[in-house]
């Protein structure tokens, strides 16, 4: 029985093994390891010249630049080189996947124009994030000069400004080098493992404030343990909403060649629910906070007349991750970025799988192939994204909802959006480690054929 059980963890052992030198997984996982240590050293060198401190206080206060301060691991809040973090690099690809939509010379490169299309929008979003990059370093430095005493004695203000939004624009741009290095040769989305690890690295100061609050209070502690009931069912969800998929039945045409017979076997195409995965929610973040952080950055310089700064008050405040309105805004944005991203992902479009369907001579059973299988397909898709977007949108306030009743609010950064990003990050990646496991395993099977 012994050497049963030893010779079973002994081929357990050599399936690792195996598995970890497979496909180079070993390799992408080390690699994957090694750049996100990397960031994490960038995010704690500051700007010369800065007093982070002063900065540091004023995030503490400033719900907004905690938000995202959380979003960049603590870099914002050190005024790190990493402190416009993947910020600029995600809000150049929204801007540009949107204008695809609108500039037919976009449209052309991402519909017909193949692999080299793709790579001229990789590129046209890179060059915008150095756009962006600058012009976010430019407002940030502005409200860095504008804050008595974070500048520290002796520093000419023309050099801290050329300093400063140099080092934050190659900062941004040495980011976005790293989420797509992360993309290519390591394991998962390079721009959501970067904000996962960001979130990651907060945990323990929300873990520390929130036992702070609720140590001294047995209602505050049966209250948490509801929250974290709440937190757990909220997982659960979007494990379900990120693997569950809307299978479409095909059948295949049988053809006789010689005398074997091929087709004519029953399959499927599996659209998921969630077809975005993290992706609306890291979109729609981006879109709310844009606005609202040049708003609250020309609210603190004070360059405005006293109306004009009221104004921009009352919009700040409307927009404000405390505010009811920015959670409606909020739930509008998921819902239709998801329509968005489904209506560009490759594997998604109607029209092209009915050109397929029918020129492999396959069909959904009782439809007719060309057209009235393309409005079928879309009609699917349409009822599967709503559903898929709506889960989606639900989800994404349960925990805001119930931060608000048990009165924890120390977890509300993590509550509504970051646990729904974590999660999404932490399946996609499990699913391509499975998928160099599966790698290895037919690797396996073929040299057992040979």
């Amino acid at each position: 029985m012994q050497q049963s059980m030893n010779q079973n963890q002994q081929a357990i052992m050599n399936q690792l093994a195996g598995a970890w030198t497979s496909s180079g997984l070993g390799k992408k996982l080390i690699f994957t390891f090694a750049i996100i240590a990397l960031f994490r050293f960038g995010a704690q060198l500051p700007i010369f010249g800065v007093d982070n401190q002063i900065f540091q206080n004023m995030a503490g206060t400033n719900n907004l630049i905690g938000f995202l301060d959380m979003f960049s691991g603590g870099a914002l809040g050190k005024v790190s080189i990493f402190a416009l973090g993947i910020g600029p690099y995600i809000t150049s690809s929204i801007i540009i996947q949107l204008l695809t939509v609108i500039i037919p010379y976009l449209e052309k490169l991402q519909k017909e124009d193949g692999e080299a299309g793709r790579r001229k929008i990789q590129q046209i979003t890179r060059q915008f994030t150095v756009v962006l990059a600058l012009f976010q370093a430019f407002v940030f430095a502005t409200i860095l000069s504008k804050l008595p005493g974070s500048i520290m004695p002796g520093i000419s203000l023309p050099l801290f400004y050329l300093g400063a939004i140099v080092a934050l624009t190659a900062g941004a741009v040495f980011v976005m080098w790293l989420a797509e290095l992360l993309t290519e040769k390591g394991v998962g989305n390079g721009g959501s493992l970067i904000i996962f690890i960001g979130i990651l690295a907060g945990i323990p100061l929300y873990v520390k404030n929130t036992w702070t609050l609720v140590s001294a209070d047995v209602k505050m502690q049966l209250a948490f343990l509801v929250l974290l009931l709440i937190f757990a069912a909220t997982v659960v969800l979007v494990v379900i909403m990120q693997d569950a998929v809307r299978k479409v039945p095909i059948v295949s045409a049988r053809k006789q060649i010689g005398n074997k017979v091929y087709g004519g076997q029953n399959t499927n195409i599996p659209f998921k629910l969630n077809p975005g995965g993290v992706m609306p929610i890291i979109f729609a973040i981006a879109i709310l906070l844009f606005p609202t952080t040049i708003l609250s950055f020309v609210q603190q310089m004070n360059i405005v007349s006293p109306g004009l700064q009221k104004a921009l008050t009352a919009v700040n405040s409307f927009l404000s991750p405390s505010s009811p309105w920015y959670y409606v805004i909020y739930f509008a944005l998921i819902v239709a970025l998801t329509f968005f991203y489904a209506s560009i992902i490759p594997s998604m479009q109607p029209k092209e799988i009915a050109n397929n369907l029918k020129k492999y001579g396959s069909a959904i059973p009782g439809i007719k192939p060309g057209k009235p299988t393309a409005d079928k397909l879309d009609e699917i898709l349409t009822r599967t994204t709503f559903i898929g977007a709506i889960g989606l949108g639900i989800v994404a306030m349960i925990p805001t909802v119930a931060s608000g009743v048990t009165n924890i609010t120390t977890f509300q950064g993590i509550g509504a959006t970051s646990i729904i990003i974590m999660v999404g990050v932490a399946l996609d990646f499990i699913n391509q480690i499975k998928t160099h496991l599966l790698a290895k395993n037919y690797e396996s099977f073929l040299k057992q054929q040979q």
